[in-house]
């Protein structure tokens, strides 16, 4: 046993509640925000080695936080008679939807940088969707010049984003900003949050599979 693991057994004999409490609240959601219960966050980030440490020696997984959000990364799926399709997870199976989220990601990053932002900032980027629908306009024509007519702004919108949004505000990556009663805002002019959770994911590394996922796809068309 390490001291690690022996101090948050002492941890848990001094403050089982709260301990029990940020286990729970960890593995609940894949993501864990400050906002969602400061008091719980902060206590696991004064105590971040015992915590880090419990989930690496008796689950081998990894506890990740910055100053906005915590998560425990799952490396190894150890039931295998769920297989892939049956297992609760983020994920998206068709093309367009998998470069869409690419491309929200190197939107936020384009964002945080025009805007001077990071994650220690205290308020979260927050943009329109106009803005989005746009920028991934422009990147789809660009992955796919002979197909641009495929990808007007209409049809991403209704074909793709229309799917996605909704999977990202229930896996919590946006929040859609509620507009005041007395505005009534298109679908261009909606506002969303970006959660915390887009900094724990590499644009620049994601984007580079860009190429592979569209020649896998095509691939399979013509196959």
């Amino acid at each position: 046993m390490t001291a690690e693991t022996d101090n948050i057994t002492t941890l848990l004999k001094r403050r089982g509640d709260k301990v029990r409490k940020v286990l729970n609240i960890l593995v609940e959601s894949p993501y864990f925000y400050f906002v969602d219960d400061p008091d719980s966050f902060r206590f696991l980030r004064r105590h971040r080695l015992e915590f880090v440490e419990f989930f690496r020696q008796y689950y081998g997984w990894l506890l990740r936080m910055d100053g906005k959000c915590a998560r425990i990364y799952k490396t190894e799926w150890h039931n295998s008679a769920i297989t892939p399709a049956n297992r609760a997870l983020f994920q998206f199976s068709r093309r367009d939807e998998c470069l869409a989220f690419m491309m929200l990601l190197e939107f936020f990053e384009q964002q945080l940088e025009e805007n001077g932002m990071t994650v220690e900032d205290k308020d979260n980027l927050r943009f329109q969707f106009g803005d989005l629908l746009e920028f991934s306009r422009n990147r789809f024509v660009e992955i796919f010049p002979e197909r641009s007519d495929e990808y007007s702004q209409d049809k991403i919108r209704d074909k793709i984003w229309k799917q996605v949004m909704p999977e990202l505000e229930k896996n919590r990556f946006v929040t859609r900003i509620k507009p005041p009663e007395d505005l009534q805002a298109n679908s261009f002019e909606l506002i969303y949050e970006a959660m915390p959770a887009l900094y724990h994911y590499n644009a620049h590394a994601l984007s580079r599979t860009i190429p592979e996922v569209t020649a896998a796809d095509e691939g399979k068309q013509n196959g």
